[in-house]
């Protein structure tokens, strides 16, 4: 499994996601739009964002946080 996390600097819903992620031993590239990324390209992967992080796992996304935890406690 592979994952792709949307996020942005301070943001605590991101660090825990990406927390998640590490202790399921899950690989994933973070895309931050405080830095090498920006919102125009997070609106194209994601058109419907209104929050960070963004979260697809294998190409399929998730959601936030809240869905990423539920799906991996499933």
């Amino acid at each position: 499994m592979k994952a792709i996390v949307w996020s942005k600097d301070s943001c605590s819903f991101c660090t825990q996601a990406k927390a998640l992620l590490e202790s399921q031993g899950i690989e994933y590239e973070e895309r931050n739009v405080s830095q090498n990324w920006t919102r125009e390209q997070l609106l194209e992967a994601v058109p419907t964002a209104r929050t960070l992080p963004q979260i697809f796992l294998d190409e399929k996304l998730v959601g936030g946080f809240t869905e990423l935890r539920k799906k991996l406690t499933e």
